[in-house]
């Protein structure tokens, strides 16, 4: 079985299961940091079989170094993006946080 060949690796920073839109990253956080079986993965994917999920986890196994640090890249740039959308929130963002900072105050006032 060639594992690469589950796998479509769109750059070093993105590497997908072939005939999906999901990264190795979604399986694997599910797999190391939730300590989600294979089979409770699959199930979380309709668009994955089981099969897929063991041949990412094999994948990581075979190459645990470099997947740590793509893993790491990947929650690295996920917090990077988060912090970046806190200091500049989009429009609808703004919006709906004025929503709320208005409903809590009607919300209040009707409490009195």
């Amino acid at each position: 079985m060639q594992l690469e060949n589950y796998f479509l690796i769109l750059g070093p920073d993105d590497i997908r299961l072939k005939g999906t839109r999901i990264g190795i990253e979604t399986i694997l956080y599910d797999y190391i940091y939730r300590a989600r079986r294979a089979e409770e993965i699959a199930q979380t994917y309709p668009s994955l079989s089981l099969e897929q999920v063991y041949a990412t986890i094999l994948y990581y196994l075979h190459n645990q170094q470099a997947v740590a640090q793509y893993l790491t890249d990947w929650i690295e740039h996920g917090e990077r993006m988060l912090a970046e959308q806190r200091r500049n929130p989009s429009p609808g963002r703004l919006r709906l946080q004025k929503l709320k900072v208005n409903q809590a105050s009607v919300t209040y006032s009707n409490d009195a």
